[in-house]
């Protein structure tokens, strides 16, 4: 038996021991050439998972200092923040207390944002920025990026902000492909990660937007993050011990395959659907706009699902998530990102059956 409660939510997730071992490295001076070298030897398995040739930001923060950031950096006019979920939903919050314009294109949540309703309420012109969550965390759905993206492409002054914070890395986003102003993501969720570092990357234009819009602030000025980047170096104090960590999954992931670590991801979460379907569980996100990384499922036998989570960790130390927001209770969600495999799912999925409090 494992001596630690094993994650199986949606974030944070489980850390391997190889990666907080790489974590203990010997602190370095953040303004030395060794850090420069750290940054350096990263950035080109950086920019080939955003699928970008722009430098890729380090900011020793939650992914929300980046999401925050990029509305701070870039709306003049007015934000549209497209609202599916409880992060999305919360990005528009942000955008109202950073004094901004913004209103929300709001789906029901479960639902997708899809592309007419994204073109409708650009044809207004009142929007210079949109703001999507491609993989909504708190249901499960992953938004239709690409079709979502060539919308945003119609309207020429339109920026698109792109989080991937529970996606990257699980399916492929091509940031300079797509034409993406700015992408962000975590490290907490798939780069299996302790929580505290954010990564993100900025187009020209976008940073051409940014040099006329006043009060950017400091700490998340995409100004000192490119000038810093020029040298690799950060603005601020970097987490060195996360990017010791950083380096240690990114080497993981490239000798692994990028191809081959999407098609394990697919096939894990095709276990966690195939373990539901035995036991007629139902989605909560419609087909075809589901997650790679992470499944949420809906409680329609309105079971107890803290029971069930406690004797999933007394009984086998594992743990999954009882829903978030305000569907907690009536969902519930598996994660099987990161550097999860048959074995583990499969041990989980026996845990699971021997465990379940519904009908089977």
């Amino acid at each position: 038996m494992r001596d630690h409660v094993k994650l199986f939510i949606p974030g944070p997730i489980e850390v391997s021991q190889d990666t907080f071992q790489a974590m203990t490295q010997p602190m370095i001076g953040h303004r030395s050439g060794d850090f420069a070298k750290l940054y350096e030897r990263m950035m080109p398995k950086l920019q080939s998972l955003f699928g970008t040739e722009r430098p890729v930001f380090l900011s020793t923060s939650s992914a929300w200092g980046v999401m925050e950031a990029s509305v701070r950096n870039l709306v003049k006019k007015k934000v549209l923040n497209c609202c599916c979920g409880a992060f999305s939903d919360k990005w528009f919050d942000v955008s109202q207390r950073n004094g901004l314009a913004a209103d929300q294109l709001q789906v029901e949540w479960g639902q997708p944002i899809l592309p007419d309703a994204l073109r409708a309420k650009l044809a207004t012109g009142e929007y210079d920025v949109v703001t999507l969550v491609h993989n909504e965390t708190s249901t499960g759905v992953m938004n239709p990026l690409a079709e979502l993206a060539a919308v945003v492409q119609e309207f020429d002054d339109v920026l698109l902000i792109v989080d991937t914070v529970s996606s990257f890395s699980t399916v492929r986003t091509e940031m300079d492909k797509l034409g993406i102003d700015v992408l962000l993501t975590g490290t907490q969720k798939a780069l299996a990660l302790p929580p505290g570092l954010a990564l993100f990357a900025v187009s020209q234009r976008a940073m051409d937007r940014a040099a006329t819009v006043e009060n950017r602030g400091y700490y998340f000025d995409f100004f000192e993050f490119e000038k810093n980047a020029e040298k690799f170096m950060t603005p601020s104090t970097p987490c060195i011990s996360l990017l010791y960590g950083l380096e240690h999954q990114l080497n993981k992931i490239f000798d692994e395959g990028v191809e081959e670590r999407f098609a394990r991801h697919a096939k894990l979460n095709a276990m966690v659907h195939a373990w539901a379907e035995k036991h007629e569980i139902e989605h909560f996100a419609p087909e075809g706009y589901r997650s790679m990384a992470l499944t949420t499922f809906a409680n329609t036998e309105d079971l107890d699902l803290d029971a069930w989570n406690k004797r999933l960790k007394d009984e086998h130390k594992l743990m999954i998530n009882m829903g978030y927001g305000k569907i907690k209770g009536k969902t519930f969600r598996i994660s099987n990102m990161g550097d999860e495999t048959e074995e583990t799912i499969a041990e989980l999925i026996e845990a699971l059956d021997a465990t379940y409090p519904g009908a089977k």
